[in-house]
């Protein structure tokens, strides 16, 4: 290959990423909500996990650095796994699921304040999983979880 090739297929190539990467921001409609919802409940399990993980770790006493190296990363994940739940609450959902009601429609708008309530409870308790390793959190979220799954399918 030469080089002129090589830049060519690496312009294509990053093409194709950032249109991977961007697809939720643009309207193709493609949607797919029960996976959505899937994904934030693993999310959960995961964060509870590693709050578990944290807590028999944290229970030791001293750790060696293996078991130090061990806890570090059960909070990092905590960490990460909560801010892809954000991230899932706020740019699938906040951003593409969840419209306006129409003007004047009262209905609609209480609808969409409570669909609204829900979602700022869910990046809230998000926040709180971040903030501390309490399993009351994550309890939180799945109820937070299940009443917005619920509103969101309702007709």
């Amino acid at each position: 290959m030469n080089i002129r090739s090589f830049f060519c297929t690496l312009a294509v190539s990053g093409v194709t990423m950032v249109s991977a990467w961007a697809h939720c921001q643009i309207p193709c409609g493609i949607y797919d909500d029960p996976a959505r919802f899937k994904a934030l409940a693993e999310h959960i399990t995961t964060i509870e996990k590693s709050i578990k993980e944290i807590k028999a770790l944290s229970s030791k006493g001293t750790l060696s650095a293996v078991e130090q190296n061990q806890l570090v990363r059960w909070v990092a994940n905590k960490e990460d796994h909560a801010d892809e739940f954000a991230e899932i609450v706020t740019k699938y959902f906040l951003q593409q699921r969840i419209k306006p009601a129409a003007d004047g429609d009262a209905k609609a708008e209480a609808d969409v304040a409570a669909k609204l309530s829900l979602l700022h409870k869910l990046l809230v308790g998000a926040m709180k999983c971040k903030q501390n390793a309490d399993a009351s959190t994550t309890a939180s979220l799945k109820a937070n979880l299940a009443a917005f799954e619920k509103a969101y399918n309702a007709k």
